[in-house]
């Protein structure tokens, strides 16, 4: 899915702003490997937008304004490339009336088409990003550009129109479809060679801030020329080819790979112009955007400078909003320039596909049952799907078990497993976790089913986020679980929604982190409650004598045993602490997810060159083959 606007547009020519929204989800959406129909390269017919149209129609001209932009993307453009419009939604009262010491007033919003663009894919695993590759990862590169304006530069309705206060007279638009045809036809042979290291259309703020926002993404350099965009080195010339918002892309890819990328082009002339060769990625250690007409410099823009510009309205905002203590330190993160982004620092083989299932136990499970877990769940909360898959996936059963099961009588006795899954519980309003664990406190039947499953010695309890909350709250009931902190309030006041780097410090004797310890990785975390509190120092110091703190968060450099920094420590926890167990290793509660990131497809970030080498699952089935292989 990918989505495209253009409503600055819509006040110099509606049709237009509707056919560069359009065409923006398009572009934005040839980023993944788009299921053609009919294995047809460039056939658009499996793409189907959704139109959410927004329009003041009792505004006079707005009402044929609206008529306009339907009438040109639905009678023309869409049809001309194949792509159809099944659903949307039409807000059509766009204009809010008043009276201020007896004076009438009115604000009316512009015309604004929202395009999302939807298809099936062939292969996940080749969806491009905007960001650039570093020379010391993948070699020396170059930066191509897709002129799809075919040299047009209309500056109306630009980021840069809007900075000077203007708005201007010429829009841009989509002056040629069937160019747009053949563009995809070339990214479907793209995504077949596996060439393209990152990918970027040229979209709101122009060229310029194209390639600045890949430049951030990559914590890279780059140096570009406009030799072949700009007639002249004139500030008029200069600006119109760095700030137009006209239809293109930026590609990254291996110097020796620049013949194979023209060559996808192909079936479209190419036209004359169509492919420029711009530049090229710096080394890391020179992280600038230097900008050349005729070899001078007319810009050359530090990265920090550059990004913190660029985050200077959001940092402001947060600075009223958040805890400005962590606004701050996360503003200032921007200036590490050696941070090295996500990594995974493994300390196990991730191949060994055989650690839950040693032979003995692959072939007994051919005639008995697999062992069952119960995958728990309460009002709200969504993610006992991912982990009854993960469960699976290492050689469970997994039963769905609601609260109102237990809270009615049902019992556990036949359970090695337990999971307490996460995902708003009570809609967070009753302290997310807390409220889930009262229930069971404060129900004489639920309390003495939970008490039974947690001193049984052959049973494991995994809890992640609502379910960490919720299993630190019922500590009295788990035995070695005295010295649990509490989880409280991110210190940014904030949900947080992140992918961290953690740090595995396990010891003996485990039931989950078996041989991953000092493993580094990154995992999801979502809550607006996941700091850790305990009651005093001496809980804290009695926690980590006792090797109760198996997890914790680490920066981006992997090489310190914990962090407290902001956004690294995205809820403020002391000492990074990220999960706790049990002192024999049964019981794990834990705020990330790492049910979230099993199919190696489905994580946020992946090393693209290690997903052939690990195949269909992420290092973190470990932890649910370790599970397996305890429970024997």
């Amino acid at each position: 899915m990918a989505m495209g606007e253009k409503p600055t547009l819509a006040l110099i020519s509606p049709a237009a702003s509707a056919r560069m929204a359009v065409v923006e989800s398009l572009m934005n959406l040839g980023a993944a490997d788009i299921d053609c129909a009919a294995d047809v390269r460039g056939d658009l017919r499996r793409v189907k937008l959704s139109a959410n149209w927004m329009s003041a129609v009792d505004h006079p001209g707005e009402g044929a304004a609206l008529y306009e932009a339907v009438e040109a993307i639905g009678m023309q453009l869409c049809p001309q490339i194949g792509v159809s419009v099944p659903v949307g939604k039409d807000s059509m009262s766009m204009k809010v009336s008043w009276r201020e010491n007896e004076i009438p007033k009115s604000v009316t919003a512009p015309l604004s088409a929202v395009i999302s663009a939807f298809s099936p894919v062939r292969d996940v695993r080749q969806t491009w990003t905007p960001q650039l590759r570093r020379i010391e990862e993948v070699g020396d590169t170059v930066l191509l550009f897709v002129d799809l304006a075919e040299g047009h530069k209309a500056m109306g309705g630009s980021a840069l129109a809007q900075c000077l206060g203007q708005l201007g007279n010429e829009a841009p638009d989509v002056r040629n479809t069937p160019l747009i045809v053949d563009y995809f036809d070339a990214l479907s042979q793209l995504h077949e060679e596996d060439i393209v290291l990152a990918y970027h259309d040229r979209s709101d703020g122009g060229l310029l801030t194209t390639i600045a926002e890949m430049v951030f993404a990559g914590r890279a350099g780059a140096d570009i020329s406009i030799d072949n965009i700009a007639k002249s080195e004139s500030e008029s010339e200069v600006l119109d080819a760095l700030f137009n918002e006209e239809l293109g892309a930026v590609f990254q890819v291996r110097k020796a790979d620049r013949m194979k990328f023209t060559r996808c082009f192909a079936t479209c002339g190419p036209p004359h112009g169509l492919i420029k060769e711009i530049g090229y990625v710096r080394p890391t250690s020179k992280q600038s955007l230097v900008v050349r007409y005729n070899s001078s410099i007319l810009a050359d823009l530090d990265r920090v400078t550059m990004q913190q510009w660029w985050s200077s309205t959001s940092f402001e905002m947060q600075k009223l909003r958040d805890n400005p203590a962590c606004a701050e330190s996360e503003f200032a993160a921007i200036a590490d320039s050696t941070d090295p982004g996500l990594s995974y620092k493994l300390k196990f083989n991730h191949s060994d596909t055989d650690v839950a299932l040693p032979a003995l136990a692959t072939l007994r499970g051919l005639v008995t049952p697999r062992p069952r877990v119960a995958i728990l769940r309460e009002q709200g909360v969504n993610g006992h799907q991912e982990m009854a898959f993960a469960f699976r996936a290492a050689g469970f059963e997994s039963i769905d078990v609601q609260m109102t099961d237990i809270l009615n009588g049902y019992s556990l006795d036949g359970f090695r497993g337990l999971a307490a899954c996460g995902g708003f519980s009570y809609g967070d309003v009753l302290g997310a976790g807390r409220g889930w664990a009262k229930s069971i406190l404060m129900h004489e039947n639920a309390r003495k089913t939970f008490e039974t499953y947690f001193q049984r010695q052959d049973t494991f309890t995994l809890g992640v986020c609502n379910g960490c909350q919720m299993l630190a709250r019922l500590k009295e009931l788990i035995p070695g679980a005295q010295h649990f902190p509490n989880f409280v309030e991110n210190a940014s006041t904030q949900f947080e929604g992140r992918f961290s780097m953690v740090r595995i410090h396990d010891t003996e004797p485990s039931v989950f982190f078996d041989g991953m310890g000092d493993s580094c990785l990154p995992a999801v975390v979502s809550h607006g409650e996941g700091r850790a509190e305990c009651g005093s120092a001496a809980e804290m110091q009695a926690l980590n004598e006792s090797g109760m703190v198996p997890l914790r968060y680490t920066d981006n450099h992997a090489g310190s045993t914990y962090t407290e920094r902001y956004p690294f420590n995205p809820n403020g926890s002391p000492q990074g602490i990220a999960g706790v167990r049990s002192r024999d290793g049964r019981v794990l509660a834990m705020m990330p997810h790492p049910e979230r990131n099993i199919p190696a497809d489905v994580a946020s970030w992946m090393p693209k060159e290690k997903l052939a080498e690990w195949g269909r699952f992420g290092p973190w089935i470990r932890i649910f083959r370790n599970a397996r292989k305890w429970v024997g």
